[in-house]
């Protein structure tokens, strides 16, 4: 295996950690939206290239909900400044943390 294969393992892993430790920082108060900007921040060991990375993959897979802050509308790292958004878990989302269903990008 050369150095690139590796380095392409050891990225797609850290993808799938990543991936849990958004979902269950987003978690943490389940019935209520976190700012994107507190999850960034209790995730310090992540750099935030890679937490954004996340919190999208998860919104597009369903896990999350995202919305603007102040108008409470749907949105999407893809509309606005992640400081404006806020999340919180779906219910498919909290059936991927509880063991309900499984996905190989994401080891909660």
């Amino acid at each position: 295996m050369d150095m690139d294969e590796q380095i392409k393992l050891i990225k797609q892993g850290n993808f799938r950690e990543n991936n849990g430790s958004v979902m269950r920082t987003v978690n943490m108060l389940r019935h209520k939206y976190h700012k994107l900007q507190s999850v960034k921040n209790a995730l310090v060991y992540i750099p935030e290239g890679e937490v954004l990375d996340s919190i999208n993959y998860l919104h597009e897979a369903g896990y999350i909900h995202i919305r603007h802050v102040l108008t409470k509308e749907p949105s999407s790292l893809a509309d606005c400044d992640p400081e404006e958004l806020e999340a919180k878990l779906t219910a498919k989302g909290i059936s991927l943390l509880a063991g309900g269903i499984s996905d190989p990008c994401v080891i909660v």
